[in-house]
Formats: structure tokens, C-alpha cells, sequence
């Protein structure tokens, strides 16, 4: 548990994570202790089309997950990875389903269906905007930059879809599996909340009480006519919107804040960060 700038508890979670059942390199156990040990509060194993149990080790809050990839790999055709989170018990679904049918099968055991790298997927907005309750997105995912096609950032096609009505929940995973120093451990969620608990950590998901990070600490509030970030010390403030054009970054040393005033046609505001290291963060979406 960590005590934010505000002087609000959060957790740090990690929602992306693969083990020897499926693809990854390390055993659960090894997984579980690494986390632990690197600070996290709460992890979710989400192995392909193994579903892992929720439960707590040695402190640590493991949440019930899986991820159910469908499509293949040609991309035009629609290439869906569905995160299942929060799952009461084991979907009856199979890798034949279409992905609908996969998120609806989340939801029928009290989970979270999470689209995750879109842009790692090649998942253009129609193609999202056709899907039926989708909970979240994933605006960065480590191991699409750190390993495979460099196209770790989803923030392009989160400001599409949202300029088009879908506003998601916006998480930052790891999507470990080779465990080489730079898949795993990078990229995570700091949820508001009181205990580390599955049901408090889902609760704060959904109401997008959280930031997404890979170190540097951000927030985001509307005051009047004026969008505003606190964050702990970075090199770089933007606000990003439905608009092309605008000034919307704020550049510096040890910057802890920034005001942004909307312009006409903007449909929402979110933020993010990069700090002198080189690390992100980012803030969920306030709709105008």
C-alpha cells in the first residue's frame, strides 16, 4: 500500500502477467515472488485459455484472470486479445468463440473483459466500436515495445474511440513472459483504495479511481473552466484531446503541475506524463 501526494491510499497492481502454464518463462510461484518483492500490492496471472484462481500469497492479492486471444494473427481480419479479470469462477468458453462471445462469457462469471494492446493488435475503432461492453483498454502494454512490435503506446486509437462515444478505463500492463529485465515489473495501475482486496481493486477499476504508470505519479480534475495535473516530479505535461491542434504540453525540470483551458469542439481531456527518466504515466479520461 502506498500513500499517494494527495495523502490517499493506493494500490499498485499489475493485471497482465503470464506464467509456465501458457507462454511465460517463469513458474507462477517465481512470478508471484518477483512482484511481491518489487512492491506490488495485488497481481493477476492471466495465462492463454488457462484460467488462474484469485486468492492471497503471503500478503499479496492474486486476482482471477485469463487471456483469451482469438482471431490469429492477420490483423486486417480482427485480432482480439480479451484479459478476463475478476472472474468468479472458470468460463465455459473455448477457442473457437468468436470474441464477443468471449466477453460475454467474462461477464457471465462477474468479470472484467479488458481489450488489451489494440494497438500491438492493429484493432482499428471500428472494429472496437462494434464490440458490446467492453470494460477497459489497455493504453500501454511493456512487453509490445520491450519484445515484439514496438507498438507498446495505444493512445492514438483510445482518443479515436473516444472521440466517438467509448470512454474506457485506461490500464497500463506488463504483459510479461520472457522475464528478461524489461517485460516485466515496468508498467501497472496505482488503484485508490483502502484494502488490496479483489472486490476493492475491481471497485476502483470501474470507477476509474487510478492512474495508469511505470513510475511517475499523476492526477487530473476539472476547476472551473480548466482541466488541472499534479504529479510528482516529471520533464513533460501534455493534455490530449479530440483536437488536432492546441497547446497542450508544458516542458521543464522538476515540473509538479499544469492547467489546461479547453478549447471549442473538445470532447474530453486526459493526461499524461514522462519524467526525467524517461517513464510514463497517464490519467483516465474527464469528458467535457
Amino acid at each position: 500500500m502506498y500513500i499517494d501526494i494527495n495523502g490517499k491510499k493506493r494500490q499498485k497492481v499489475g493485471l497482465h502477467i503470464h506464467t509456465t502454464l501458457s507462454d511465460g518463462a517463469w513458474s507462477p510461484e517465481k512470478v508471484k515472488e518477483s512482484y511481491r518483492s518489487q512492491g506490488y500490492d495485488a497481481i493477476a496471472l492471466t495465462d492463454h485459455w488457462k484460467y488462474g484462481e484469485g486468492g492471497e500469497d503471503n500478503s499479496l492479492t492474486i486476482i482471477s484472470g485469463a487471456e483469451y486471444n482469438v482471431g490469429g494473427n492477420t490483423t486486417e481480419q480482427g485480432v482480439f486479445h480479451i484479459v478476463g479479470l475478476f472472474m468468479q469462477s472458470e468460463p465455459a468458453l473455448d477457442p473457437k468463440d468468436d470474441v464477443q462471445r468471449v466477453i460475454d462469457g467474462v461477464h457471465a462469471f462477474g468479470g472484467l473483459a479488458v481489450l488489451a494492446h489494440p494497438a500491438w493488435s492493429l484493432n482499428t475503432p471500428e472494429m472496437i466500436l462494434k464490440l458490446r461492453d467492453v470494460d477497459a483498454t489497455e493504453i500501454y502494454n511493456t512487453v509490445s515495445e520491450k519484445g515484439q512490435s514496438f507498438r507498446a503506446d495505444s493512445s492514438v486509437i483510445v482518443d479515436q474511440i473516444t472521440a466517438r462515444g467509448l470512454n474506457l478505463p485506461l490500464l497500463a500492463t506488463d504483459d510479461a513472459h520472457m522475464y528478461d529485465g524489461i517485460d516485466n515489473g515496468i508498467a501497472y495501475i496505482m488503484a485508490e483504495c483502502e484494502t488490496n482486496s479483489a472486490e476493492d481493486i475491481k471497485k476502483a477499476i470501474v470507477e476509474k479511481r487510478f492512474y495508469a504508470s511505470q513510475g511517475p505519479e499523476v492526477h487530473l480534475y476539472r476547476e472551473g473552466n480548466k482541466f488541472c495535473v499534479e504529479c510528482s516530479p516529471v520533464s513533460h505535461i501534455f493534455f490530449a484531446s479530440n483536437i488536432a491542434w492546441s497547446r497542450r504540453a508544458t516542458h521543464g525540470e522538476n515540473l509538479t503541475s499544469a492547467e489546461y483551458t479547453p478549447v471549442a469542439g473538445e470532447l474530453f481531456v486526459r493526461a499524461f506524463v514522462i519524467d526525467a527518466e524517461g517513464r510514463s504515466a497517464w490519467t483516465n479520461i474527464i469528458e467535457l
